[in-house]
């Protein structure tokens, strides 16, 4: 047993998948779920997710608080817990963006700043809400915890004990340097996707598109079906990173579109090969 009491803002997908990993695992003994959304806590309730709905007061009393919610909720959510929060009581996240989140936090925590221990588990899907959690989620997943220099070592000892009972592998790294890394590998991938799609969806004729879409359309924009409230949070939250790395990708764009134009076949070779091969490469570092 890691902590006797969890409480949960956010009972989806990502802290759902948290809580029953950590119930398989013997690491709580219990759950509590915090939402605005009273259909969704049923629904974590009947599939095991939590024991019992909380308050915001009760939720103040657990032992671990983990904000599974819109990076854009993030002060407001902390802001209610605050007055509540029990001595010693530790605070994390799971938001896709940290420099704002600390932010946040810092302002709304005040002196229990030091309880907070920012955290990005590195693993996720298309589909949300509490009928999505799986025990298995974080299995040999990464997740990164940014603490800084106030966090508490024993409050970043608890996170990552429990994040490590989940089957993750716990990595720290610089907020700083967490934005500017899943700017280029995570978010830029989505606002493409969702940029293809609503390109498609906004032709006259897109429904000829559609029709003719196989595999290889429904791989690159899988991601398209994420949650565009969440989607618009990370993309403002992390909005001087995310610039440059579109500023990057539409340069790549342009040089494939003169090497396009310019029926210019060597080029186009040598940037696919290059790609390919660092993919490859990729690939043989995953457990895929």
């Amino acid at each position: 047993m890691i902590v006797d009491t969890l409480a949960l803002v956010g009972t989806g997908l990502i802290g759902g998948s948290f809580a029953l990993a950590l119930k398989q695992a013997g690491a709580v003994r219990t759950v509590l779920g915090v939402g605005r959304n009273p259909a969704s806590l049923d629904t974590a309730r009947e599939r095991g997710l939590i024991d019992r709905v909380a308050d915001w007061a009760e939720a103040g009393q657990a032992d671990c608080i983990l904000l599974a919610l819109p990076v854009g909720e993030t002060e407001a959510v902390l802001n209610q817990l605050a007055p509540h929060l029990k001595p010693g009581a530790v605070i994390t996240d799971a938001g896709s963006t940290k420099a704002n989140v600390v932010a946040a936090a810092r302002s709304a925590l005040g002196d229990r700043f030091a309880d907070f221990v920012p955290g990005h588990p590195i693993a996720g899907s298309e589909q949300s809400g509490p009928g999505a959690a799986r025990a298995d989620l974080y299995q040999g997943r990464r997740v990164v915890l940014t603490p800084q220099s106030e966090t508490r070592s024993e409050a970043t000892a608890t996170v990552r004990a429990l994040w490590e009972a989940a089957g993750a592998q716990v990595e720290l790294l610089d907020a700083g340097q967490h934005d500017r890394i899943f700017a280029a590998v995570s978010h830029l991938p989505h606002l493409a996707a969702f940029a293809l799609v609503d390109d498609l969806a906004r032709r006259a004729d897109s429904e000829v598109f559609f029709r003719f879409a196989a595999s290889g359309f429904r791989d690159f924009t899988r991601i398209a079906g994420s949650s565009p409230e969440m989607w618009r949070d990370i993309a403002l939250a992390n909005r001087e990173a995310l610039l440059a790395e579109l500023d990057a990708y539409l340069d790549a764009l342009q040089v494939l579109r003169r090497a396009v134009d310019g029926e210019d076949g060597d080029a186009l070779h040598e940037i696919f090969s290059r790609a390919r091969a660092a993919r490859e490469h990729w690939m043989k570092t995953q457990d895929v």
